[in-house]
């Protein structure tokens, strides 16, 4: 039997109180079934750089807490690491994960002498967050503290650590502790502990061929997902690559970038995120030389221009830290080698690399600074949603050569994903000496390549063009200058269409009826076992007494007199009883009815007996007895009222769609609707769609559908639905989103769900079909919401369809 077993639902449940990304649940899931495949066992979760490791880390927590771990590890490589990580578990920190049921002490190398009583005690969850320099063998004294003997503990913190049964270590950025890093790893092991889980966005090669990946979610998913920015390799057709005219291009998409995001912020009511500039030198010495040119004649206000080396001031460091904050005058940052991992800010628009990329590795962990999305979410507009590498000389041969950008960084480590074909694009990019280019608009300089993954997304064909861009300076700046205007447009309604009514089915949690006789025996004896007996009160009784002393003198003084029992007002039981009944039937939460007399009766009768009343007549109560037993049972009834049970029920809230006022801002670039399909890109031209732009995440299922509806004559009108959207049936794992509502000429309001072939008998894809169902039959069951049917399709029926929609239904 393993020490923790594998609990599907427990994670369901974690996925849902943390709002965990499908990815890192799908990593919670793997993790929690390897950690019940036996003690002592390494392993590792490979996640792109953006996706939300913290998160993933938060909820192997939660599980290993509710399985009953009390003692997890967590180390880390770097100082920004370790502080945020703090922050991350700490409440009311700015940085502090919400939504975890377990609160952990959070207890490090400088804190642990105040937390001696907590970590003996086994009902506390205990996060150990170390950085694993401290960890290693004495020779600092950060370092003897962890290995010294400590008093208060009578043994030192690293052998108490090797001396928990339960103890689980989460390696942050683990490839650091692997390879060459022997005494990382071997500090990291010797602990003893029963799990190591590894959380990586690049492991090392040693640790995937010796099969220690569970779990692998790569940058090409997250980017084809919509989770993280997408790169684009800005460049010069006419080959300039000097650095001063590198830094000039640099600062000035910076420039156009921030009018966007500060204009989307306006549009949606939202903090200002300020794009900054993200600049990697090789050496101290080239740094310094586009430090002073930056600040020279591009960004000239004091403070704009951020210089982090290994040898920066604290004063640097804490700028580095609140470079994300709307009142950081910081618009680059320049670093040697110093911030290629671990520093995660959402704030980094453009990227300037004047250090070889010679590797995959190094190339994402340079690119995954500035990955992570401004506002949390793609908002469709090309300025916001990118960033921007300032191409030059290593980069240019990077592209020219076979292993291009695209192959190391998103095709060489996407599990499943296969080479389909290498075809030239067909548009042309309307720039006088461009390339070809894929939809949008977005030249390339070379022949498209086209990947199937199968792993993920069902065989849907991914065109890595929407995975990585590659286009000109001036072309650059042109979309993003237009997606800068277009945040002041919103997405709307068309003039003519209706705001379809969607009765939304909502469970509501209605108390359940209370009663006296929820309150059991056992409770009310208990409760009355504290009033046995009164408290005596005595009267001091001091005598003044006079004596002579030997000169002839009265001398008087105080004598203190065997104390005597105070007179106390008592009741007889009986009285007493009466009084209880009054006070308790009084109460508002208890119903005027026979049974609640009834149980009332027994409520006071047992608690009498527990205090000692019963099978004595004579008994006598103080008043003040009597006051304090009866404030007891009213607040013992009282709290019995709070923590009475719910009853689930459901009921209907109709919800008028699209929401207005619009608040989504128009997004850019638009392509029209028989524009090749691509991911993450807006449609327009519709006929009979409700607005007048829309986007789809599969061009076999949802494109398609999307066209066949705006074309057959018996749909009068349709609409895109979206994820996170106010139209949603509940299921058992949470909100269902369909793809579409779509209403036909005789009035039938249809809710549409096109699903991949490979996805069609997914379990989740079944129970949400089922949940649609029977949705349906509770709305048409009504009576008072118009007729509404369900339609599920796979991608064989609606091509098989041919575009018509009466084929489809068929």
């Amino acid at each position: 039997m393993s020490w923790v077993e594998y609990e599907p639902q427990r994670v369901e449940a974690i996925a849902a109180r943390l709002d965990l990304r499908d990815a890192n649940q799908r990593a919670l899931h793997k993790v929690a079934e390897h950690l019940a495949e036996g003690d002592g066992r390494e392993f590792i979760c490979d996640l792109a750089t953006g996706v939300g490791k913290t998160y993933l880390a938060a909820g192997i927590l939660e599980y290993l807490a509710e399985a009953g771990v009390r003692n997890v590890v967590m180390i880390v490589p770097l100082d920004v690491i370790y502080e945020k990580t703090i922050q991350n578990f700490t409440p009311g920190s700015r940085k502090y994960i919400e939504g975890a049921a377990w609160e952990p002490v959070v207890v490090t190398a400088e804190n642990f002498k105040q937390h001696v009583d907590d970590m003996n005690d086994s009902t506390k969850l205990k996060l150990f967050i170390f950085k694993v320099q401290t960890l290693l063998k004495p020779s600092e004294e950060m370092r003897r503290k962890i290995h010294d003997e400590n008093e208060s503990m009578g043994e030192a913190l690293y052998a108490h650590l090797q001396g928990l049964d339960d103890l689980v270590v989460l390696a942050d950025e683990h490839h650091v502790y692997s390879g060459d890093a022997e005494k990382y790893g071997a500090t990291i092991r010797e602990l003893g502990a029963r799990a190591i889980v590894g959380l990586t966005a690049t492991p090392n090669k040693a640790d995937a061929r010796a099969g220690k990946v569970i779990f692998r979610y790569t940058l090409a998913e997250a980017i084809a997902d919509g989770l993280v920015k997408i790169p684009v390799v800005v460049y010069r057709e006419d080959g300039t690559k000097d650095t001063r005219s590198q830094l000039a291009d640099a600062c000035h998409l910076r420039d156009v970038k921030e009018s966007a995001w500060r204009a989307y912020a306006h549009a949606i009511g939202k903090t200002t995120v300020v794009p900054v500039l993200f600049v990697v030198c090789e050496e101290v010495k080239k740094a310094e030389q586009v430090a002073e040119t930056l600040r020279a004649e591009f960004l000239t206000e004091p403070d704009q221009v951020l210089l982090i080396t290994g040898g920066s001031s604290d004063k640097a460091l804490r700028a580095l830290k609140a470079v994300e904050d709307p009142t950081s005058p910081v618009r680059a940052v320049v670093s040697v080698d110093k911030l290629k991992e671990g520093w995660d800010v959402r704030n980094i628009g453009v990227i300037v690399s004047f250090r070889p990329l010679l590797s995959a590795t190094l190339t994402e962990q340079v690119l995954g600074r500035g990955l992570r999305l401004p506002f949390g979410e793609r908002t469709s507009i090309e300025a916001i949603d990118t960033v921007d590498i300032v191409a030059h000389e290593s980069y240019r041969q990077l592209l020219a050569s076979k292993q291009a950008l695209l192959e190391q960084v998103l095709e060489e480590r996407a599990a499943g994903a296969k080479e389909l074909s290498t075809t030239p694009a067909v548009q042309k990019s309307g720039k006088e000496g461009g390339g070809p280019s894929v939809p949008g608009g977005l030249a390339m300089t070379q022949p498209s390549l086209t990947f199937v993954f199968d792993n993920t997304h069902g065989g849907e064909v991914i065109d890595p063009s929407v995975l990585l861009k590659v286009q000109q300076y001036d072309t650059t700046v042109e979309q993003q200058e237009k997606g800068a205007a277009a945040t002041v447009q919103f997405v709307s309604p068309v003039n003519s269409a209706p705001r379809i009514k969607f009765p939304r089915l909502e469970r509501q949690a209605i108390p359940t009826k209370f009663s006296l006789s929820l309150i059991t025996e056992q409770q009310a004896r208990d409760l009355g076992s504290k009033y046995l007996s009164d408290e005596s009160v005595y009267m001091k009784r001091v005598a003044l007494d006079a004596e002579r002393g030997i000169d002839g003198e009265v001398v008087v003084g105080e004598r203190f007199l065997e104390e005597e029992k105070a007179y106390i007002e008592t009741l007889p039981w009986s009285t007493v009883k009466k009084q209880l009944e009054t006070k308790v039937l009084g109460l508002s939460v208890v119903a005027s009815t026979l049974t609640e007399f009834q149980a009332a009766s027994n409520v006071i009768g047992w608690f009498l007996d527990g205090a000692g009343v019963t099978g004595n007549e004579h008994a006598q109560w103080s008043v003040k007895r009597t006051a304090l037993a009866t404030r007891a049972i009213e607040t013992m009834i009282i709290k019995a009222y709070e923590l009475r049970a719910t009853t689930p029920t459901w009921d209907f809230n109709v919800i008028e769609v699209p929401i207005l006022p619009p608040s989504r801002p128009m997004p850019s670039p638009i392509l029209s609707k028989w524009a090749e399909f691509a991911k993450g890109i807006w449609y327009g031209e519709w006929q009979k769609s409700v607005e007048n732009v829309s986007s789809f995440d599969a061009r076999t299922t949802e494109f398609s559908l999307a066209q066949m509806l705006d074309s057959s004559s018996q749909i009068k009108w349709w609409l895109r639905i979206y994820t996170n959207g106010p139209t949603w049936i509940e299921w058992e794992g949470g909100r269902y989103f369909a793809d579409f509502i779509a209403i036909d000429t005789n009035g039938v309001h249809w809710l549409i769900e096109g699903k991949a072939d490979d996805d069609a008998n997914d379990e989740s894809v079944v129970a949400k079909r089922k949940a649609a169902e029977a949705w349906v039959e509770q709305v048409n069951d009504a009576g008072v919401y118009g007729q509404w049917r369900y339609l599920f399709a796979t991608e064989t029926a609606i091509k098989a369809a041919n575009g018509r929609w009466l084929d489809l239904i068929k």
